[in-house]
């Protein structure tokens, strides 16, 4: 029987779980995905938000502010790459400048650090390409930008690492509450005991949470987010994370570069039924919505560098905030309805359910041999020119470049499947370390991996899959 069930393997659940490995519970992650980030936390803007915006009464604003502050420690012990780059809120009409000040101060009552309102003059001198007509924006330097599901696979690789175990493919059918545990059955008839359930499925939450009460106050829709991703060849369009000023849909359309040197245009804000929460596709009339609207903010957008595009879903719940608490069932924890600034929260709800945890169960020190730190992932193009030859000498695949649009090496993608939680699909190998990322989507590179996967796991090549366990991608030889 297992102390902890946490069900979801997004950023919220892998986070909540790497706290938990400091102490000697024994911990499971249960996902119904074949690999760890695949709901929202794959399909997001990237951003660690600076704090502002939430209410400083809200959950959404008390642990967005503290999340910030906690992101530079848990990214160095997890070698995961974030930049501060700051954000604009930029208003281009006078009423929108009373939306500033609001920001302003619900900002200052969060203790959000450097936040300012600018004009035009420096605005300008920050962001040369936006759309003319800025008369104001908010300035908040520490908002930041990250690969959000880099981040949630190191939180578990981490939690791994230090005695979590993770089970995926494991789709949870039902949960029994007995009286002293939980029985955790999945549609395959697997079943999981545990004293405390974390019901942590982003979309999915309230349908887990009906499992165990029929009837709450809440309920948690999709709602779709579409985007543009562009080519590396666009970098410096942006030099910071542009908004316009927020409407009560959400921060709107922005324009932000990735911690990898692309730019991300997007999202728009289409709610969904609730019988829609695998609508993950894109259409024609949302994704002209994002181009119409982000040409107004930001000005020489270079379209015609779109290397994909894609769509997220986020988890909104109907009482406009976080869940986050022991709920009416006695030892299950909701942590839903975590929409933006979900990801910029994150370390700060880890930290929470941990202490709320710890005070259930007791034994409050942490372990001997834990270890808040990941094995550092090399990547082969960021080394000098000696530390190259040297892992070459080291291991032959270091020299073999697989992926020639992000020059990513073999040695880099055996080890992401050799990893704790190592990717097993093309996509988890693509999150993981990038080939497939660039221009050509893995037009080229998408072969190779494919026949190192088969290679490393000892399986058929006819066994690898694009992402789901259902995605085939080669069904047969077409010679002998």
């Amino acid at each position: 029987m297992f102390d902890i069930a946490i069900i979801g393997a997004g950023i919220i659940g892998c986070s909540i779980a790497r706290e938990l490995s400091k102490y000697n519970y024994k911990t499971i992650i249960l996902d119904k995905e074949n690999d760890i980030s695949c709901g929202t936390t794959k399909a997001n803007s990237a951003i660690i938000h600076a704090g502002y915006d939430a209410s400083y009464t809200s959950k959404k604003g008390i642990f967005n502010a503290r999340g910030n502050m906690l992101y530079d420690q848990v990214t160095k012990e997890l070698d995961v790459p974030f930049k501060r780059i700051g954000s604009l809120v930029v208003a281009f009409a006078d009423e929108e400048i009373d939306t500033l000040k609001d920001l302003l101060e619900n900002g200052n009552k969060l203790e959000i650090p450097g936040i300012e309102i600018i004009g035009p003059e420096k605005i300008y001198e920050m962001e040369p390409n936006l759309a003319e007509g800025a008369i104001a924006a908010l300035y908040a330097p520490s908002a930041g930008i990250i690969e959000p599901w880099e981040m949630a696979i190191a939180y578990a690789e981490n939690a791994i690492e230090n005695g979590v175990e993770l089970k995926l493919n494991y789709e949870v059918k039902s949960i029994n509450e007995l009286e002293d545990r939980f029985e955790i059955q999945s549609t395959d008839g697997e079943l999981v005991d545990a004293k405390i359930v974390i019901n942590a499925a982003g979309v999915y939450g309230d349908n887990i949470y009906k499992l165990v009460k029929e009837d709450f106050d809440f309920d948690i829709h999709p709602r779709r987010g579409q985007y543009f991703l562009l080519d590396k060849s666009a970098d410096g369009l942006v030099n910071s994370v542009i908004f316009k000023c927020p409407s009560k849909l959400g921060k709107g359309v922005l324009v932000v570069p990735t911690v990898d040197g692309n730019v991300l245009v997007g999202p728009d804000s289409e709610d969904l039924e609730n019988d829609q929460k695998e609508a993950i596709e894109t259409t024609a009339d949302r994704l002209s919505f994002v181009r119409e609207n982000a040409v107004k903010l930001v000005k020489n957008i270079p379209f015609r560098e779109n290397i994909t595009t894609f769509s997220g879903l986020r988890a909104e719940p109907s009482n406009g905030d976080f869940i986050i608490e022991e709920s009416e069932v006695k030892n299950f924890i909701n942590v839903i309805g975590i929409k933006s600034p979900g990801l910029s929260s994150a370390p700060a709800i880890a930290e929470y359910i941990e202490k709320m945890v710890v005070d259930k169960l007791g034994d409050s020190e942490v372990k001997e041999d834990y270890n808040p730190t990941r094995r550092p992932r090399i990547k082969f193009m960021e080394l000098s020119e000696e530390e190259k030859e040297e892992m070459i000498k080291k291991d032959p695949r270091y020299g073999r470049i697989i992926c020639r649009c992000e020059m990513i090496t073999e040695g880099e993608i055996v080890d992401a499947i050799h990893r704790c939680a190592g990717g097993r699909t093309i996509n988890g190998i693509k999150r993981r370390v990038r080939p497939g990322a660039g221009r050509c989507q893995g037009g080229f590179c998408g072969p190779r991996v494919l026949e190192i996967l088969a290679r490393e796991l000892e399986i058929s090549p006819l066994d690898v899959k694009h992402e789901g366990k259902d995605s085939t991608i080669l069904v047969g030889n077409t010679k002998n």
